[in-house]
């Protein structure tokens, strides 16, 4: 059997990766909240005409919670799945990463009120 090339992998990654993309924002409420917020962010930039840096350091924070949200979902999922049952250290892997949503949703929080608080007074 012949091995594909790097292309086609590379192809087919970002494929894989669209789909994950897609899934989470079609299955997780807590996402579409986020996608909901990143709108209305990005509405907000272009009515005040936010800097280039400005537009920078908010994509960063949306891409930044929005990944982590991701990753909070993938190990929620995975520790349903490897223990369906109560179990208090699958609890505290979960909290530790509802945890790491928490800490860059308020950076995120902070940037935004960084940039558009001025933008008010």
């Amino acid at each position: 059997m012949a091995k594909e090339s790097f292309l086609k992998n590379r192809i087919k990654s970002v494929g894989f990766a669209l789909r994950g993309a897609f899934l989470l924002i079609r299955t997780e409420a807590s996402i579409k909240i986020q996608v909901f917020i990143a709108i209305v962010m990005t509405g907000a930039g272009f009515y005040f005409e936010i800097s280039n840096t400005e537009w920078v350091l908010q994509i960063l924070a949306i891409g930044l919670v929005m990944g982590i949200e991701g990753l909070n979902t993938a190990v929620e999922k995975i520790s349903d799945f490897v223990q369906p049952d109560h179990d208090p250290k699958i609890g505290f892997i979960k909290d530790i990463a509802a945890g790491a949503v928490m800490l860059v949703s308020i950076a995120a929080t902070i940037v935004g009120f960084i940039i558009y608080l001025p933008k008010f007074f």
